[in-house]
């Protein structure tokens, strides 16, 4: 059985987390004691704290058949960590390791902290949060997913992913037309593209943009791996070829990226950005075109082939202070070799 105690209700391997949380309800925090615990678990109150240092969630049984299912993912994927139009949740300490969908996924949440957590080999997504309020994403690992370690899309308030190391992803860092995001302090490497800023939307999407955010302190280096094409199952399927690329900017407005350091970022693939810095238009995909960001005081360094390239009407744009090699355009104010 499990065990309450001052309000905490504390599981150990061999029993039920789902069944904790049902029986506690709103408000409760639920201790995982360090373990392997099978399943997928879906958190379905308010007010819920689940916090696991040392405990492990993996695929197993009894996934149920009401659980809300992975965006725009076929029926049987399965993801491990599930919350779905609740408010105030943090989900800390735990580990989330090889499902079928995203490691942590939350849709329509008001009020969400995920802190220390690592999501490695899960599919599709690493923490994927979408359509959310006040969310942040904090001190956590993902690695060897398909698409992004860890990816806010269409959130309208305030987010804030910061200190999170990602690697081995196709994107390390996914912005997915959401505004007043704060990317502070990561370390992204080893992934097609590091770090990314997207506005494009598709019909029956809701309304995008990328604006308002600050992208700042991160160390984004070694990305070299290679994404998109046609193979359902290859790293960034159905996306253009991306690979070599630390930060790109595409279609974003008054986004200030400042102090970061881009670096030793090589493609080891086909790619339609060059450089360790992109900025592009996104207005043939249902998107803008880039106006009025702010690109200050970055050292974007051995970057091949390029370490900048400047796809936008860079009268539009603020840059200053800004080291770099080599670029696209050459010669440009606010860069210097």
């Amino acid at each position: 059985m499990s065990i309450t105690m001052s309000g905490n209700r504390t599981v150990r391997p061999g029993e039920s987390i789902q069944d904790a949380l049902d029986e506690a309800g709103p408000g409760a925090t639920i201790l995982l004691a360090p373990g392997t615990y099978p399943g997928s678990v879906w958190i379905r109150h308010d007010g819920v704290t689940l916090h696991g240092e040392g405990a492990v969630l993996v695929p197993g049984p009894g996934v149920r058949a009401d659980m809300p299912k992975l965006h725009d993912a076929s029926e049987d994927v399965v993801s491990g960590v599930v919350a779905h139009g609740v408010r105030d949740l943090t989900v800390t300490g735990l580990s989330v390791r090889g499902f079928s969908g995203a490691g942590v996924y939350a849709h329509s949440v008001t009020g969400l902290a995920v802190r220390d957590v690592t999501v490695v080999d899960n599919a599709v997504w690493g923490v994927y949060v979408r359509e959310s309020t006040g969310c942040e994403v904090v001190s956590c690992r993902a690695s060897g997913s398909q698409y992004a370690g860890v990816a806010v899309s269409f959130c309208a308030g305030a987010a804030l992913i910061e200190g999170n190391e990602t690697f081995a992803n196709a994107f390390g860092v996914f912005v997915d037309n959401s505004s007043g995001v704060r990317v502070l302090r990561n370390t992204s490497h080893g992934n097609a593209i590091g770090l990314m800023l997207l506005n494009q939307t598709y019909d029956g999407e809701p309304d995008g943009g990328v604006r308002d955010c600050l992208v700042a302190g991160n160390d984004v280096h070694g990305n070299d791996l290679a994404a998109g094409g046609d193979d359902p199952g290859s790293l960034g399927a159905a996306g253009p070829p991306i690979s070599g690329v630390g930060i790109a900017l595409i279609g974003t407005e008054r986004v200030s990226v400042v102090d970061n350091h881009i670096h030793d970022n090589h493609p080891s693939g086909p790619s339609v950005m060059g450089a360790g810095f992109v900025m592009g238009s996104s207005k043939g995909w249902g998107g803008d075109d880039a106006v009025a960001n702010h690109i200050l005081w970055n050292r974007v360094t051995g970057n091949t082939p390029l370490d900048y390239q400047l796809g936008v009407e860079t009268g539009l744009q603020t840059f200053a202070g800004n080291l770099a090699a080599n670029g696209d355009p050459v010669e440009l104010a606010g860069w210097r070799s």
